[in-house]
């Protein structure tokens, strides 16, 4: 039988056919003639039976056996029996192989007996001890569990009686006795990770392939046994069941916690999953530590591992019995998210790391490979091994953390090394590794920028470099204080002067150029901005493509900064060349700020030239896309919801400006940003005048901001914001005079200028500053919408009625694409007459003035009685309540036929008086009806 060779291909031995010699017989056979007499006496050597002087059995020792390494596990009151591992498990009927491989406490064992106990094939269960290793012991323990679990017929031959060998005759004829039986038998051996000999590995190898399809073996086990798995797979004769298969899942750990007697939100068990990465001893002693809470949800938030019976439990079963070396790598790497061996080596000042994580890993100590040779730690044992760490080893964690962070920065690894530098106290070596990897800008935008302000926030004065004063002046900045960010930025400048022009600097020379930017921006300081963009061009041709772009956030924050100047300036083509150049880089996190806020400026742009309808859709670009980035209140879209509110005013959807405008109130505070500043002055100020607060609206429409160069467009704003509320006041005289400042470079506000003039009684003026208006081919609707209705008042005025009606309904046909109204509701008396005719009715009809576009309307008012300007359009929605409220349903009945909710109805009703200047629900009703709108 020595003769056999043992690694045949796998298969099994085929079962009997009819009317052939039976399998098991022929195999008995092959064993009698190849093995002769020396395989007869090696036969009668280990079929031997021993027993005690009582006639009970006893092992190749001599001692009875242990019945309870028979004995199924006992499964507590608490034990959670989950469906999809025991139908895993009911694979293992189908392949000779199973193997449950998994660390210590992740359930393995109960789950097999829980599977186990409910089969109805004979199940023969063995605790594997170490003593075992010896094959003859071993398989004594194999033979009596199949005897006393009925596995093994009765008249079956004995067992090993030399604890150091078995014959192979004996296991031969065990393979043969097995492939004869009609119902395969399940041996599970449990704690398999304690068998260490190779021999008897080949032996169990030999016993299953020879079995056929007699045996199922259950493999449980915490490393990885010492059998050509490799064959198994590629036969599909193998079921697996590893460590993240064997993890609680949140709805399973859930019901875990009620059997506990523990009842959490949803949050807090998912978060007590992901801190125990489903383990399940964790989750049990969590559990029980629990039930001794008063607050359970908070204990189990709060509870600190390293002092818990979930420390115990590691220690003795993972980290007790290792080397010292092992031992003593274990607990410096806990410092670490991850590591690999160079890394772990660079801690320990050894060069024993590959090996030793290669064993710990086979041998599943809590160990996780994340490929490429780098592991991690599971999340609790790092915790437990932390503190041990700070017990046994005092003071090592902060030299560790240093050490860490000088291996990372010579990697090339920059976001694990700026948190070990500034863990190990280091911050100008983190300083350093963010701004040479020119990742200065990642502390503005993208996702990290929170918690980059939070890791640099404990720098102190001892840190003294240049790139640290860079990261100070860059928090500075962001924050808005100008002035300590100022003063950072020049003692940075001037260590780089000092330190020469080495290409080695080009990084901290080009992120100067990025805080300049920034600077010039929030100081509205055109000639600034202008040289940090020629000086940044120069530098990028000192540093490598592919470190630009790996940090494209920081090309698109110079571009807009630069681009928000120049617009500030008033130099809108300029402006519109740098803002399209960074809306347009690569979309992703790190660039979804300076994006979202150059699609911002440059929906103002358009604004500013009379485009309404493509301002409307940059900027709800710009909306869209911080919202669906998924970040928290992304500054670009505060300009966005400005440039659509100052949309809506124009339109005449007063409410739907002033809930934009109150948006913008809950996003970031944009101080000393003159761009932002200013756009919030132009819409409150207009609201504020459509409202008739008029002192109100002059003192809003001056920006609050503080500027090195006066911003045209907001100065000429300013002006006509002022004069328009003289005027309404009665003071047309002093209104003119606030027009000094408005001129033809300012399209926008230079026509509305005219129509101020033109009602003070100043209609040669007003043609002097319409023809003085330079917009080229730039000028949107608006503008010509606003030019056309200033000549028409004068022309009306002069009585040239036909050329007042042909301008009219000229301004009408561009005003209706766009749904500019507020020109025609502020124009005044003069104009309603010119509506009543018909032609220019028809042409007003359904969008400014009630009924159907085109003139397909209800009753006609007569000519003399001029109609009513639809002041707003309401939403579909809008109308819908506003039927049923003429059907005098309550609010809670609408809500009900609608199917929204009564808050929903509210918010309708609340929008819908405030277009119609209502505070009832009759006047609302008549009102509606009056303007055609029901």
């Amino acid at each position: 039988m020595d003769n056999v060779p043992l690694d045949r291909p796998l298969g099994r031995t085929r079962s009997a056919r009819p009317g052939s010699v039976p399998a098991g017989a022929l195999l008995r056979a092959r064993v009698r003639r190849r093995s002769g007499i020396a395989g007869l006496r090696a036969v009668v050597a280990t079929d031997r039976t021993t027993r005690a002087p009582d006639g009970t059995s006893t092992d190749p020792l001599g001692d009875p056996y242990l019945l309870t390494r028979f004995a199924f596990p006992a499964r507590p009151a608490t034990f959670l029996r989950r469906q999809r591992l025991v139908a895993r498990l009911h694979q293992a009927l189908r392949t000779p192989l199973t193997l449950v491989n998994g660390p210590a406490g992740a359930g393995k064992t109960l789950l097999v007996a829980d599977w186990a106990a409910g089969l109805p094939s004979p199940v023969a269960w063995l605790t594997v001890e170490a003593g075992d290793h010896r094959p003859g012991v071993f398989w004594a323990y194999v033979f009596e569990s199949l005897r006393v679990n009925g596995a093994r017929a009765a008249g079956a031959v004995g067992a090993p009686a030399d604890p150091a060998d078995v014959g192979r005759g004996l296991l031969a004829s065990l393979a043969a006795e097995l492939n004869d039986r009609d119902r395969p038998v399940v041996l599970v051996l449990d704690e398999y990770d304690r068998m260490t000999a190779p021999e008897v590995a080949e032996q169990l190898e030999f016993v299953l392939h020879h079995a056929g399809r007699g045996l199922r073996l259950v493999l449980v086990t915490r490393t990885e046994p010492l059998l050509p798995l490799h064959r198994y797979r590629a036969a599909d004769e193998l079921t697996e069941l590893r460590g993240a298969e064997l993890s609680f899942t949140s709805e399973e750990a859930d019901a875990l916690l009620r059997l506990h007697g523990l009842r959490l939100p949803a949050h807090a068990a998912s978060a007590l999953v992901e801190r125990t990465r489903g383990w399940a001893a964790g989750l049990r002693l969590s559990a029980l530590a629990a039930q001794e809470s008063a607050d359970p949800e908070r204990f189990l938030k709060e509870f600190e591992a390293g002092r818990s019976t979930v420390a115990d439990f590691l220690l003795a079963e993972v980290l007790k019995g290792r080397t010292r070396e092992a031992q003593d790598l274990l607990m410096r790497v806990s410092v670490l998210d991850r590591f690999c061996p160079d890394l772990a080596d660079a801690l320990t000042l050894r060069n024993d790391a590959e090996p030793l994580l290669a064993e710990l890993h086979r041998q599943n100590a809590f160990i996780e490979r994340l490929g490429h040779s780098w592991y991690r730690l599971h999340p609790l044992f790092r915790e437990i091994l932390r503190a041990h760490l700070r017990e046994r080893l005092p003071g090592t964690e902060t030299e560790l953390h240093l050490r860490a962070a000088r291996w990372l920065r010579r990697s090339g690894i920059v976001e694990e090394t700026l948190v070990h530098g500034a863990a190990g106290g280091d911050f100008d070596l983190a300083a350093g590794a963010l701004v040479d990897n020119l990742a200065i800008g990642e502390l503005f935008t993208g996702l990290r920028s929170d918690s980059l302000a939070q890791l640099f926030a404990g720098m102190g004065p001892e840190a003294g470099s240049a790139a640290s004063d860079l990261v100070r002046a860059a928090g500075a900045l962001a924050r808005r204080d100008l002035d300590r960010g100022l003063c950072r930025l020049r003692r940075a400048q001037e260590q780089l002067s000092d330190a020469g022009d080495g290409p080695d600097l080009a990084a901290a020379r080009l992120s100067c150029t990025l805080l300049e930017a920034l600077a010039a921006r929030l100081t509205g300081c055109p000639p600034r901005a202008e040289r940090a963009a020629a000086t940044a061009e120069e530098l990028r041709r000192d540093l490598p493509d592919r470190l630009l772009d790996e940090h494209p956030e920081l090309t698109a924050l110079l571009l807009t900064h630069v681009g928000s100047v120049r617009l500030w300036e008033g130099h809108f083509d300029h402006a519109r060349a740098a803002l399209t150049r960074g809306a347009g880089v690569p979309s992703g996190s790190a660039t979804v700020v300076p994006r979202t806020e150059s699609m911002g400026h440059l929906a103002l742009a358009d604004y500013l030239n009379g485009w309404l309808g493509r301002a409307e859709r940059r900027a709800l670009a710009a909306v869209s896309e911080g919202e669906l980035a998924g970040l928290h209140r992304p500054p670009g879209a505060g300009l966005g919801r400005l440039v659509l509110a100052a949309v809506a005013v124009d339109r005449q959807e007063l409410g739907r400006a002033r809930a934009l405008l109150d948006e913008t109130a809950l996003l970031p505070a944009r101080e000393h940003d003159p761009v932002p500043t200013a756009g919030r002055a132009l819409v409150a100020s207009r609201l504020l005048l459509a409202d008739g607060e008029t002192p109100a609206a002059a003192e809003a429409a001056e920006p609050a901001v503080s500027a090195a160069v006066a911003s045209p467009w907001a100065r000429s704003h300013a002006a006509v914001v002022r004069s328009a509320a003289c005027l309404a006041d009665g003071r047309p005289d002093e209104a003119v005079r606030f027009l000094d400042g408005v001129l033809g470079d300012q399209p926008l506000y230079a026509v509305e200028a005219a129509a101020i003039q033109v009602a003070a009684g100043h209609p040669d003026s007003a043609a002097e500053l319409l023809d003085a208006v330079r917009a080229g081919g730039r000028a949107g609707p608006a503008v010509g919408v606003g030019a056309a209705l200033v000549r028409a008042r004068a022309a009306q005025e002069s009585g040239e009625s036909d050329t007042a009606r042909r301008l009219v309904a000229r301004a009408l046909l561009d005003a209706r694409r766009e749904r500019l109204r507020r020109p025609f509701l502020q124009g005044g008396d003069w104009i309603r007459p010119l509506l009543a005719t018909a032609p220019l009715r028809e042409l007003a009809e359904g969008w400014l003035l009630p009924g159907r576009p085109g003139g397909h309307g209800g009753p006609r008012r007569p000519v003399s009685d001029p109609p009513p300007l639809v002041p707003v359009e309401l939403s579909t929605r809008e109308r819908d309540v506003l039927r049923r409220l003429a059907r005098m349903m309550t609010t809670e009945e609408i809500a009900a036929d609608m199917y929204v909710s009564v808050n929903t109805v509210k918010t309708h009703l609340k929008s819908t008086y405030r277009k119609l200047a209502v505070n009832r629900r009759s006047d609302a009703v008549n009102r509606a009806r009056e303007l055609g709108q029901l």
